[in-house]
């Protein structure tokens, strides 16, 4: 389902080490313990663009559209809604600044 706001990430990477596309999704990606909280979001579920409309993440990684092509080869999808996640960036600058400023 085609969307006016929703866009995807289509990413073909060369991997300097090995790894298969299991270890990417479970290790790299499908955790938020390296500070993408609210950032970075993931799917395992069947989706189309118009499941993230209004998504607050900046990208959300589609691990069901993503493949391997070779053990040091992959293709990975993201999706993101060009204005809503864009302006929930603008929003935590914002807050950082203020805090930082003591505005806040």
């Amino acid at each position: 389902v085609p969307t006016n706001d929703v866009s995807v990430v289509d990413l073909t990477v060369l991997l300097e080490k090995q790894a298969s596309y299991e270890e990417i999704m479970a290790d790299g990606l499908s955790g938020t313990g390296g500070g993408g909280e609210g950032i970075l979001g993931f799917t395992d579920e069947q989706v189309v663009s118009s499941d993230f409309t209004t998504c607050s993440y900046s990208s959300i990684v589609d691990s069901r559209a993503g493949i391997q092509l070779s053990p040091d080869f992959v293709k990975l999808v993201s999706w993101y809604d060009n204005e809503w996640g864009y302006s929930n960036r603008v929003v935590d600058l914002i807050t950082y600044i203020a805090k930082k400023s003591d505005l806040y």
